[in-house]
């Protein structure tokens, strides 16, 4: 079967013949006849099987035929709308004279009025950027009748779902809905029960089994010889590169450091402008740069021909995420290549993955004594048993050891003797009075006290040595020395007042 067969308009047989599309993939040979028809389609199929001209096809031959028609596609991410849109233009829609606009987030919004304003016909976008269209309400959606769900399970993972169903209701009831997903959980399930009008089931290859066509491989390494063994991969490894990571902050990390290396590397996460991913992923295409460090936000869409090999550098967070991470290459019918690093850490959601693959994996069971230690490749400890039994010497021995620390009747008078040291007896409060005693004031000491008192060494009264001392103290004991000081700051003085010292002769 060809595109040629297809009962579709001439006008858009050409275009297909343009753009270099000759045979359909299994999807689309399936698809394409059904929604012609007009059914709802639930869709499923590998990663890089040809979704997008699956859906892209039957829309543009219904705008064709209806002149009023309007046709919606929703998408996770801005790299997916992007590509869809691609795709949509490849198809030379704008000789065909179909109007379209791309609503995502980090683009112009003066921009995307411009091309609504111009009566666009086909509406690909986020679900967050439409949703703000439809509150400005710049964006009607009331001629819709052909509406795409495109990685839809991607979407509810997202929580993209109260968006989706506000888009929803701005969509009339008679409108044909096609829903396209690499996996099919359950929630999916649930949205087509209730979206979908009686819809075709199409489900081509295995939902979890990777493409035949990708070498697999797995390499045991520790967490901080990760980076070491990175930089043998790419060295060793010839063509594109794509490394997913955990977190933005990883990336910018990896790029930092290998750009110190040698290497030409970008990194594509969420916290980049809608401006620079479009550079990165451009760059990467043409082969500027030849290693790309992604997030799980380039796991899903990016359809890059040049990637060669696929290099987990950390684990998804979610099984199904591996599947979709090494279908970034063996695209088209073309092999790839996919390595996986695998910490101690990682043992749990590598058993995940693999039972995903394969229904019938079964972890592989070690040896209790054959426990490797991370640490320096150390052994580990071994098991404890519960059936082994001590012997009578260890036992003895056990015992010499609390009689080491027992105490015996030798050493319990010593202890008390102790006690009796910090007790307080009647000697020592005799000689604790005698402390308080000692700082007692005495008479003989006030004497001394006074005496200090009577030795000052500089006056500015000459008279004053030669006062009595008894005149002193009494001034002293008395309050009344504080109002001579009063009575002494309010004498007058001349206003050229020098300060004499007089030594005693």
């Amino acid at each position: 079967m060809n595109f040629s067969d297809l009962q579709i308009e001439n006008k858009l047989k050409k275009s297909i013949e343009l753009a270099d599309f000759k045979t359909p993939t299994p999807i689309q040979s399936q698809s394409i006849p059904i929604s012609l028809e007009g059914r709802d389609i639930l869709g499923t199929a590998q990663t890089g099987t040809g979704k997008t001209l699956a859906f892209t096809v039957p829309m543009i031959n219904k705008l064709i035929k209806d002149k009023q028609a309007m046709a919606l596609i929703v998408c996770p991410t801005r790299e997916l709308a992007t590509q869809v849109m691609a795709t949509v233009l490849k198809l030379n829609v704008r000789e065909i004279g179909i109007g379209n606009a791309l609503l995502i987030g980090g683009e112009s919004m003066q921009k995307q009025l411009r091309k609504l304003g111009k009566r666009a016909r086909i509406i690909v976008g986020t679900p967050g950027r439409i949703n703000d269209h439809l509150k400005r309400k710049s964006l009607d959606l009331s001629k819709v009748n052909y509406l795409v769900l495109d990685e839809t399970d991607r979407m509810l993972d997202m929580g993209f779902t109260p968006q989706i169903e506000q888009i929803l209701n701005f969509v009339p009831k008679e409108h044909q809905t096609l829903l396209f997903s690499a996996t099919l959980p359950n929630n999916i399930l649930k949205i087509s029960q209730r979206y979908l009008n009686n819809p075709e089931r199409i489900s081509v290859g295995s939902l979890s089994a990777p493409i035949d066509k990708i070498k697999q491989e797995t390499y045991e390494v520790s967490q901080d010889k990760k980076y070491h063994e990175l930089i043998n991969q790419l060295v060793e490894r010839s063509g594109s590169i794509l490394v997913f990571v955990k977190t933005k902050h990883g990336a910018d990390k990896i790029v930092k450091r290998l750009k110190y290396d040698g290497h030409k590397a970008d990194a594509i996460h969420g916290n980049l402008r809608q401006s620079k991913r479009d550079r990165v992923i451009n760059g990467f295409r043409n082969g500027h740069s030849r290693i790309l460090i992604a997030t799980d936000v380039a796991a899903r869409g990016l359809d890059i021909p040049v990637i060669k090999h696929v290099i987990n550098y950390d684990l998804p967070q979610v099984p199904e995420d591996y599947v979709h991470r090494i279908g970034r290459t063996g695209r088209a019918g073309k092999e790839g290549s996919a390595l996986t690093f695998l910490t101690p850490s990682d043992r749990s959601m590598w058993n995940s993955i693999s039972k995903l693959i394969d229904p019938n994996y079964k972890p592989p069971q070690r040896d209790r004594g054959q426990k490797k230690s991370f640490r320096g490749g150390k052994k580990g400890k071994a098991p404890f048993n519960k059936k082994r039994k001590f012997n009578d010497n260890k036992k003895g021995r056990f015992r010499d050891k609390k009689k080491f620390f027992k105490r015996d009747d030798d050493k319990k008078p010593d202890f008390r003797e102790k006690k009796k040291f910090f007790k307080k007896e009647n000697d020592d409060k005799s000689n604790f009075k005698g402390k308080k005693k000692f700082f007692k004031k005495d008479e003989d000491k006030k004497s001394k006290f006074k005496d200090k008192k009577k030795s000052f060494g500089f006056t500015n009264n000459p008279k004053y040595f030669g006062k009595k001392t008894d005149d002193v103290v009494e001034k002293d004991d008395k309050r009344s020395s504080f109002k001579g000081r009063k009575k002494f700051k309010k004498r007058q003085r001349p206003k050229k007042f020098s300060f004499k010292k007089h030594k005693k002769k």
